[in-house]
């Protein structure tokens, strides 16, 4: 198991939704005599251009981008699993359609069009969930789809629709298990993407609003003095890397595992 992966995520969580109580340090408050200072004893990691306690916002901006990445990761893995399913089972003129919906949302590049959706809308944490789920849901109906269309064609299947069995009750009985790995592993995927692309967004200033805070506004806030004040950019882009690249670690070993599992 990626035990390293896990123990990092979990101190993330708890750095980041715990850490306040230990670091009692407001987020907010401005102090024109502590602009631009390193790490120090006094302040651990720094502070920006305001003054602003770096640490206490990585504790505030955490809570924002992984709220982004779990509520999108699931709600986009959800839809996935629900539309890549029902095309696998039914076939016919609704796997056409689903066939034709996905390739419309492909036929774009994921980024522009989250660009192209967010700047129409004011950009919030619950906004930008359902504009990153609306954007990320198509690999995952896919693989769904494929890994569908393989159990419909097994026996037991062909034999429990013979026997008109409620459609409903074979989806959720045979279908969600065998498909439940797929879904965890598009998941995990899913976190690291969505908060890569918060991040993204919110660099170009098209993300979260201030005074609101998330790792990629602080990140963003860094751009324009980090050849002056290197800890701006490095530690919001450092718990970016730590998710993501421990969530793609896990990803893996998931995989790995459905991989064994089908072999066997």
């Amino acid at each position: 198991m990626p035990k390293f992966s896990i123990f990092i995520l979990l101190f993330i969580a708890v750095f980041t939704f715990f850490g306040s109580f230990f670091y009692s340090v407001d987020a907010y408050a401005l102090n024109s005599n502590a602009i631009l200072l390193p790490p120090s004893s006094i302040n651990l990691l720094g502070t920006d251009r305001l003054g602003r306690d770096l640490l206490a916002r990585l504790i505030e901006g955490g809570k924002v981008s992984l709220f982004i990445g779990v509520g999108s990761a699931f709600i986009a893995s959800f839809i996935g699993l629900i539309f890549g399913t029902i095309a696998g089972y039914f076939r016919g003129t609704i796997d056409r359609m689903f066939v034709v919906v996905v390739d419309l949302f492909l036929t774009f590049p994921t980024f522009f069009l989250l660009l192209a959706l967010v700047s129409y809308v004011n950009a919030s944490s619950f906004a930008l969930i359902v504009i990153i789920s609306i954007t990320g849901w198509m690999t995952t109906a896919r693989l769904v789809r494929s890994e569908s269309f393989k159990i419909t064609t097994q026996p037991y299947i062909k034999i429990l629709n013979i026997a008109k069995i409620n459609k409903i009750k074979i989806l959720f009985k045979y279908y969600a298990p065998l498909l439940a790995p797929i879904y965890f592993v598009s998941f995990t995927f899913g976190v690291g993407g969505a908060i890569l692309a918060e991040s993204g967004l919110s660099f170009l200033g098209l993300g979260i609003v201030p005074p609101q805070m998330s790792w990629g506004t602080i990140l963003s806030d860094g751009k324009e003095v980090i050849e002056i004040a290197w800890w701006i950019s490095f530690f919001p882009g450092l718990m970016i890397f730590l998710v993501t690249f421990s969530l793609i670690n896990i990803s893996n070993y998931l995989q790995q595992l459905t991989n064994k599992k089908q072999i066997q």
